[in-house]
């Protein structure tokens, strides 16, 4: 149940075999009184330790947020992955300013970032961190380890299902690495534990090993929606895959549009699958109740359970500005922070009655012209901490709302983008339904539909930040349009500019934080840092 996924205590820390600084140390044994020998003896076991590998996406460390994470170095409230994650995704682009002084941050929009930055060293270090606890549960989990140590029949069963998983949830973190940092340093069960210093595997030869895992577990995860909720299942490992095919030629030279079209078929021909009516209610505290039918694989977040200062909490309060009353968005305090820029809003010029226009302009400047000024820039209303029958969530402080990584929309704009870029296996008349059910949904009505003809690349990019912005896409979305450095399109203040400028094609890529540089000579810089 939701509640197993997130109920997270100090027996699993054995787990957690990290040290925060150095990818030579992400195999080393635990200092835990917890061994292998005294968790993995039964199911329920395996399942605590498996809640520490999907928390590891959730949680900042064992004890809740309160200062002895599982990263050092940073605030344990910044360390998050959603968090860092997003940050990294959503500051560097268009959709998202952040007004705050803390250390780095603002290094993100105005694309000025060095290898020294806190918060990148802070999010690979998780990424990694995650990795780690993947490595160790496959390994502990192994088919021949699970019978040596006397588990069998429906017990053994479920093990190699939570074994696929972490197989999955592994295939995730190399993604992000492979996406945001290029060329990094990798280390699979297979490698003895605390034995040699990380080699670097170059962008193209991750692709295709996620692309290996992916379809290795494609047979033994289990079938889409008969999982508990917020757990992986055959659906996650196609709609990654999804996503993987639709960049494939940004990550490796070759385009994959026909891949992508192929998993985007199979989630759609899943039984049950659905868009929900109400596109606000896909972020909100009840999400996981309501938003079942569209959502593929989403991170669960409690505000009594999963306490953190990270994730969906940050998401509902750092955007709270101006006169925004907290209130109304089922919390006790706005931090006053992140607001969005004119380009953005500058999108939803057509039709009037799109529902994705949640912006709230009352005080607010459209022009920033000072980013640390909470008042320029609009604020966008999007993760709120009510349900969706006008509620409150569980805790003002900490948020009940889930984080969806992957939902059936995007699978809708990855089918008809592949199509419009001449990938076989798809119809153009299927990508226009697609793209028109998003927009009936989002306007209530035929009003705001498009003709084929419309149906184009320079609409797609718009339209997928219609529908996905604040989702964590939209950095990997403007690389692969040629948006994201270049001078094509600007926004406000990026390359430190009021009006923006170009940058370095460099900065597609994030540095390998130099604290990892140091500590692992088998390691090479991303050109041009």
């Amino acid at each position: 149940m939701r509640s197993q996924l997130i109920k997270i205590t100090g027996m699993i820390a054995a787990a957690a075999l990290f040290l925060a600084s150095c990818t030579k140390d992400l195999d080393r044994q635990p200092k835990y009184g917890n061994t292998a020998a005294s968790l993995y003896v039964n199911l329920a076991g395996y399942k605590s330790v498996m809640a520490k590998v999907y928390a590891g996406l959730t949680l900042t460390g064992n004890n809740g947020p309160d200062g002895s994470g599982d990263i050092s170095g940073i605030d344990e409230g910044f360390s998050s992955y959603i968090r860092q994650y997003w940050s990294a995704q959503e500051l560097s682009t268009d959709e998202a300013v952040i007004g705050w002084n803390d250390a780095t941050i603002k290094d993100f929009h105005h694309m000025t970032w060095s290898p020294a930055d806190v918060f990148i060293r802070a999010l690979y270090s998780r990424i990694y961190f995650q990795i780690t606890l993947a490595n160790e549960f496959i390994r502990e989990s192994d088919a021949s380890k699970v019978s040596d140590r006397g588990i069998s029949g429906a017990d053994a069963t479920e093990i190699a299902f939570m074994h696929a998983e972490a197989r999955f949830l592994r295939a995730l973190s190399y993604y992000h690495a492979m996406d945001l940092f290029g060329n990094v340093p990798f280390v699979t069960e297979d490698d003895n534990v605390g034995a040699f210093l990380p080699n670097q595997i170059t962008r193209a030869n991750l692709f295709n090993y996620i692309e290996s895992e992916l379809k290795a577990i494609e047979t033994t995860l289990k079938d889409a929606r008969t999982n508990e909720y917020g757990r992986a299942d055959k659906a996650a490992a196609w709609a990654l895959l999804s996503r993987l095919y639709l960049n494939a030629q940004v990550y490796t030279g070759t385009a994959k549009y026909s891949e992508c079209i192929t998993y985007c078929n199979k989630i759609t021909a899943i039984p049950g699958y659905a868009l929900i009516n109400n596109y606000r209610n896909l972020f909100l505290a009840d999400n996981n109740t309501t938003s079942g039918s569209e959502f593929i694989f989403a991170v669960n977040f409690d505000g009594n359970k999963a306490r953190t200062w990270g994730g969906t909490t940050f998401l509902v309060h750092a955007p709270i500005v101006g006169s925004m009353q907290a209130g109304d968005h089922g919390v006790d305090f706005g931090w006053g922070g992140v607001r969005t820029t004119k380009q953005v809003v500058q999108k939803f010029s057509g039709p009037v009655g799109d529902s994705r226009q949640n912006f709230y302009t009352s005080g607010q400047n459209l022009e920033i012209n000072d980013i640390s000024s909470a008042n320029d820039g609009y604020g966008i209303i999007k993760f709120r901490n009510k349900t969706s029958t006008g509620g409150n969530g569980s805790n003002p402080t900490w948020v009940d709302t889930d984080f969806p990584f992957f939902r059936l929309a995007e699978i809708y704009l990855n089918y008809a983008e592949a199509v419009v870029r001449g990938g076989s296996g798809g119809s153009s008349a299927t990508a226009l339904t697609y793209i028109n059910n998003l927009r009936q949904r989002a306007y209530g009505n035929a009003s705001g539909n498009i003709v084929s003809g419309d149906l184009t690349l320079p609409f797609l990019i718009d339209e997928r930040a219609k529908e996905l912005h604040w989702e964590a896409v939209r950095r990997t979305d403007l690389i692969r349009f040629g948006q994201f450095t270049e001078g094509t399109y600007l926004w406000a203040w990026k390359g430190n500019t009021l009006n923006g400028q170009a940058v370095g094609a460099h900065r597609k890529l994030y540095p390998i934080p130099s604290a990892d540089l140091v500590a692992n000579p088998n390691l090479r810089q991303n050109d041009g840092y």
